[in-house]
């Protein structure tokens, strides 16, 4: 085992004993404030009778009782803490510290196990109270405006592709359709000069919707995939009118 794995059993031989106590939130809270020696109060322990059980209670330094944050208001800490004792069982817990250079140690087993619990009073009624009006607020919170806001956001930049979308609705927007057959009558028109066509050069030539524009080539045409004239339009056979010599071989 490496040293940094070592553990110091000194208080296993000792037989140390060790109670382990339970205590309020706002307590441990408050012990954290402790300055100086760090006293936070004094733990009490008395027996009734010969055979009575001990009594344990804990009283928080005066100083300490003081509560600030809540609301923005400053309550005050009950001081009694009477101790609630319970069995450690079947159990077998133990305590271990660690310094600063990682040795590990031993400080006792665990022999009672105990709750600290406040004694009920006015100063605890009340700030239980405004934890849980504290704990209980909306994250969001709604306000009613006495005026209607007048400032109007609008974006700083516009995306490239937003651009675009728009340039290109206009201008579908401005190509009213043609008669199905004044469009075929463009199209013979211009494929009796060339042969292969682009989208964008028959759109340009018939000034008509793209969309609509494919729906009438998709009758009267072929869209080559591949080959030479990639990406192009041709006419079916059926519809051609020009020479054959002036189509060039794929």
């Amino acid at each position: 085992m490496s040293e940094k794995g070592e553990v110091d059993l000194t208080g296993a031989k000792q037989n140390t004993g060790v109670w382990l106590v339970k205590v309020p939130k706002y307590l441990s809270q408050q012990w954290a404030k402790a300055t100086g020696r760090g006293e936070v109060g004094k733990l009490r322990i008395c027996k009734k009778g010969n055979q009575g059980k001990a009594e344990v209670s804990f009283t928080l330094n005066e100083e300490l009782t003081v509560i600030e944050g809540i609301e923005d208001k400053t309550v005050s800490a009950p001081r009694e803490h009477p101790f609630t004792m319970q069995s450690v069982g079947g159990q077998t817990l133990a305590v271990f510290t660690e310094n600063s250079s990682d040795k590990i140690a031993l400080e006792g087993v665990v022999v009672q196990r105990a709750e600290c619990r406040p004694a009920v009073s006015e100063s605890y009624m009340r700030l239980k109270r405004l934890q849980i009006e504290e704990s209980s607020k909306p994250v969001r919170l709604s306000q009613q405006l006495q005026s209607p806001v007048t400032n109007n956001y609008k974006p700083v930049a516009n995306h490239t592709y937003n651009l675009e979308y728009e340039r290109k609705k206009k201008e579908e927007g401005k190509r009213a359709r043609a008669d199905k057959q004044q469009v075929l009558d463009m199209l013979f028109s211009a494929f009796e000069k060339h042969q292969y066509y682009n989208i964008k050069d028959l759109v340009d030539i018939t000034k008509q919707p793209v969309i609509y524009l494919k729906e009438i080539l998709r009758d009267i045409g072929i869209y080559n995939v591949k080959g030479t004239h990639k990406n192009t339009w041709e006419l079916r056979p059926e519809y051609r009118h020009y020479q054959a010599e002036e189509k060039t071989d794929e």
